[in-house]
């Protein structure tokens, strides 16, 4: 039996989360995020997770592979405990940039270890929202 992961990137921002029935969450909150840091603002905040300068950006962050791989495992041993359909939910704030770049590597890595895979971003077509941080000044 070939267990089905659905992958769904999106911000919690936009107050429409996805249903899921018991989803693996992916929780990308603590991750630096392009349009809160002022050193890369004005470059990549218009760009999404699917750009290779924001995956990049978003997967050296501190803690990003280590998320990413102790959420692999964890996919992987639910898939092989044979259930037909497996979701995972990545978010962050505005579904655009963290959760999109996390859910692509999530996906890569899966793919690679033979998973059926498929994989949606819900808002990464939504416009930007207002940053939740203050700028320290």
């Amino acid at each position: 039996m070939t267990t089905v992961i659905r992958i769904v990137s999106y911000g919690v921002g936009h107050d429409d989360e996805p249903r899921a029935h018991r989803p693996v969450v992916v929780d990308t909150t603590e991750l630096r995020n392009p349009p809160d840091d002022p050193a890369v603002r004005a470059r990549l905040t218009q760009l999404t997770g699917l750009d290779p300068e924001v995956h990049q950006y978003v997967m050296t962050t501190p803690g990003a592979r280590q998320l990413v791989a102790r959420h692999v495992r964890e996919i992987d041993v639910r898939a092989e405990a044979g259930q037909t359909r497996l979701d995972v939910l990545v978010h962050c704030y505005g579904g655009r940039h963290r959760s999109v770049a996390i859910a692509q590597q999530l996906a890569a890595e899966l793919a690679a270890l033979d998973h059926h895979v498929q994989l949606h971003h819900r808002h990464i077509n939504r416009p930007l929202l207002p940053s939740r941080r203050k700028e320290s000044r």
